[in-house]
């Protein structure tokens, strides 16, 4: 999935994606890293872990989430820059059974908007 943002800073935009603090304006509750393993907290009781698999600075994060049952299975938040406008695009990479993927597309489209308020995107 493919979400235009009208951010000015390449640098604000990283931190949102790969920092524990800019994830925690947008993606879950609270945000802990130790290194390549990172916890997202939702609400009171929901946890999940994930380790970093892959990462360029100021391009591309990419986890992988440490209870999924398929280790090739994974997420990823890119940056680009369109050329053109000079906004950034966020491309998320996600893996769903055929059955969920409007749910799941609901659910990244709802955490980009809270994103874009966040951030000012």
């Amino acid at each position: 999935m493919e979400y235009l943002l009208n951010a000015t800073s390449k640098g604000i935009l990283w931190s949102a994606i790969s920092t524990p603090t800019g994830l925690e304006g947008w993606f879950a509750d609270r945000v802990q890293s130790d290194d390549r393993v990172v916890t997202f907290f939702w609400g009171k009781t929901e946890k999940r872990d994930a380790e970093i698999i892959a990462m360029r600075a100021y391009s591309f994060i990419r986890f992988r989430w440490l209870d999924g049952e398929n280790e090739r299975e994974y997420f990823e938040l890119k940056m680009t820059n369109n050329e053109l406008t000079n906004d950034f695009v966020l491309e998320i990479t996600d893996f769903a059974d055929v059955d969920e993927v409007g749910d799941w597309r609901e659910l990244w489209e709802s955490q980009v908007d809270t994103l874009r308020r966040t951030c000012g995107f």
